[in-house]
């Protein structure tokens, strides 16, 4: 039996579509490890349901709430049948304490969460800065100037992450890149998506 088997035997539960984890402003009672399928993260904005991210096997979630004892800050919704690790407080201090290879692992994890985060908060933060100076009126929205090379000095994230999140907005529907103009979607939305890059880099994750 494999490692991750015998932790699906203790603390291992499947979930079928649709099912709810938790919801914004509940309190936080247990943390999840998803093994198979996809968990969607969504945030109320202006009484509508914005979604965050979507999360894959070997993604952990859900931790803060049991660090801090603070509300739920989103919603986790499974969005394909998933098999997930449920986490109580009591067992996730014990896997802490005794086991320094989860530990540090964990560590490292939110560390680099925290770093993503502050690295695309200043990526989306120049893009919007870059709108509102410069920016023009376009069919399908602000359309900029963009030298991605120039990125980098701008913002002070190295050249992969700023490609990384680029990327990552372009797959969002946010922007639209084409050589170097760039069409934000719609402001509003990358103002929100800022919005949450800066509560995880904050605040920590969910």
């Amino acid at each position: 039996m494999s490692a991750e088997d015998a932790l699906f035997q203790r603390f291992g539960k499947e979930f079928p579509k649709a099912t709810v984890l938790f919801r914004e402003g509940e309190t936080g009672k247990e943390m999840y490890v998803l093994q198979s399928g996809q968990v969607v993260i969504t945030k109320k904005v202006r009484d509508e349901e914005k979604r965050l991210a979507v999360l894959g096997p070997g993604e952990f979630f859900g931790e803060m709430a049991l660090i801090s004892n603070k509300p739920r800050n989103a919603t986790a919704t499974v969005a394909d049948a998933a098999r997930l690790l449920v986490i109580d407080p009591k067992t996730f201090e014990g896997m802490i304490r005794s086991n320094s290879e989860i530990a540090a692992r964990m560590i490292r994890k939110l560390a680099e969460r925290l770093s993503e985060a502050d690295a695309g908060s200043r990526v989306v933060h120049h893009l919007l800065s870059a709108c509102q100076t410069r920016g023009r009126a376009a069919e399908e929205g602000v359309e900029i100037d963009l030298q991605l090379k120039e990125l980098p000095r701008l913002t002070g994230v190295g050249e992969p992450g700023v490609r990384s999140m680029l990327e990552r907005l372009e797959r969002a529907g946010l922007v639209e890149r084409s050589g170097d103009r760039l069409t934000v979607r719609d402001t509003a939305r990358l103002s929100e998506y800022l919005h949450y890059l800066e509560m995880r880099w904050k605040f920590g994750e969910l």
